[in-house]
């Protein structure tokens, strides 16, 4: 064989080899853990958090350690942070902490996904059926088997692309199962129960997790930071709290349309803002835009109303609409604990009533203060008295309605004789005398 049939197969060879060791990667050590705290109702805004910390530690080669302690949130929020676990070319490790915490429903749905899951002492998981709110102000949980089907087979999946216990996992949906720490490491659906995160740490020495093709191994004595997200997320996490997005798109858009209705105070840039603000934050958590239209209608009609005498169907239907609307604002159904969307139920039942009648108080007396004859109107044609004498072209006092003020006339005016206001100038009246 020449040595140009050996080049070639050795190139041969080399391009069928190298491939496949790319695709796998080398063994590597996880370089340290970068510690995400995720706590509050999981929305989109959590999930942009778990997206940007995993990018984070894929380029610094570090493990990720989420920390869990949420009742709940939004099914698509879960859905997202699940699947960039899933993606994740690092380690992702989830620890339901402090002691007494709950991953609850969502935050179960993210613990199986991560490749090793911790509990610190008297914790909760599990409550995973999705349950939606009813305009009574009722939590039920969503009993339609095409949906309980698909999330019990998604959370055993989960499970069993980890390694832990398929059963028991689908019965945290079907059967709305509760474990604590002990109950969940016994049952194979926790690794690890671990006092605080230092312990945690030093039980995860020499540990090996498969992530992005490779095998990282992690060490106890790496070193442990917390993770700060960018300032995106900070304030998209702010802006999609659902009860504080419903309230600033509400009051943002009474407070635009008082504006627009009376522009010069300002209030029709606030309104803009607040109300833009809070469409940022449903946008974010996953906004039902007939529910917005509908909220948009209602507030139209209450305007409406504000050119027609009174407080009548109009406004009523204006109302209805805004009431209707903000059930619809949000998803139908949820990965959460009942007892938060009850909290929500009375917020999308006070804020309606209250800005609705606050609108319209604060319209009333717009519209009254724009009908009334201008109060110049009013005094000009009245009747006053003297009470000084006054020569033709000279001031004096007038009494009139109880109120005195300078005078003017081009007619000697004696005192105490009736004058009738002709005009005024600045703070001085224009008068003539009146005939008897």
């Amino acid at each position: 064989m020449t040595d140009r049939n050996i080049l070639a197969a050795l190139l041969i060879v080399f391009s069928l080899i190298l491939p496949a060791s790319v695709a796998r990667g080398e063994d590597a050590e996880a370089t340290g853990f970068l510690v995400v705290r995720m706590e509050g109702v999981v929305s989109v805004a959590s999930a942009e958090l778990v997206s940007e910390a995993i990018l984070v530690a894929e380029g610094s080669g570090e493990a990720v350690v989420l920390l869990l302690d949420t009742p709940g949130g939004s099914l698509d929020a879960t859905f997202r942070i699940v699947e960039a676990v899933e993606r994740s070319n690092v380690p992702v490790i989830g620890y339901v902490h402090p002691r007494g915490a709950q991953a609850w429903s969502a935050g179960t749905y993210i613990l199986l996904a991560t490749d090793l899951a911790a509990r610190a002492p008297n914790t909760i998981i599990g409550s995973c059926q999705p349950v939606t709110l009813d305009p009574l102000g009722v939590s039920k949980p969503v009993n339609d088997s095409k949906q309980i089907n698909a999330l019990t087979k998604y959370i055993g999946e989960r499970a069993r692309a980890s390694g832990r216990n398929v059963a028991v996992a689908e019965r945290f949906v079907t059967e709305n199962l509760n474990l604590n720490e002990v109950e969940a490491e016994a049952q194979g659906v926790v690794e690890y129960v671990a006092e605080d995160l230092a312990a945690l740490v030093r039980m995860l020495d020499g540990v090996q997790v498969e992530a992005g093709g490779r095998t990282v191994t992690l060490r106890g004595g790496a070193p442990v930071r917390k993770y700060s997200p960018s300032l995106k997320v900070s304030f998209l996490s702010y802006l999609s709290n659902p009860t504080l997005a419903y309230i600033m798109f509400i009051v943002g858009f009474y407070t635009l349309v008082l504006g627009l209705y009376s522009p010069g105070l300002g209030a029709e840039s606030v309104g803009g803002t607040m109300l833009l603000l809070g469409l940022v934050g449903l946008g974010v958590f996953g906004v039902n835009m007939g529910g917005v239209l509908l909220v948009v209608a209602g507030l139209a009609l209450l305007v409406a109303e504000t050119q027609i005498p009174g407080f009548g169907v109009v406004g009523v239907a204006g109302l209805a609409c805004v009431f209707i609307g903000g059930f619809l604002v949000f998803p139908d159904t949820w990965a959460v604990q009942g007892d938060w969307l009850g909290t929500l139920y009375v917020i999308l039942v006070l804020v309606p009533l209250i800005s609705g009648g606050l609108f319209a108080f604060i319209v009333y007396k717009v519209v009254e203060a724009r009908r009334r004859k201008p109060y110049m109107g009013e005094m000009v044609g009245g009747i006053a008295v003297s009470s000084d004498d006054i020569s033709p072209g000279g001031t004096g006092f007038v009494v009139m309605d109880g109120e005195t003020w300078r005078a003017r006339s081009m007619a000697a005016v004696k005192k105490g004789g009736r004058v009738r206001v002709v005009s005024k100038d600045g703070p001085v009246l224009l008068v003539e005398p009146e005939p008897d």
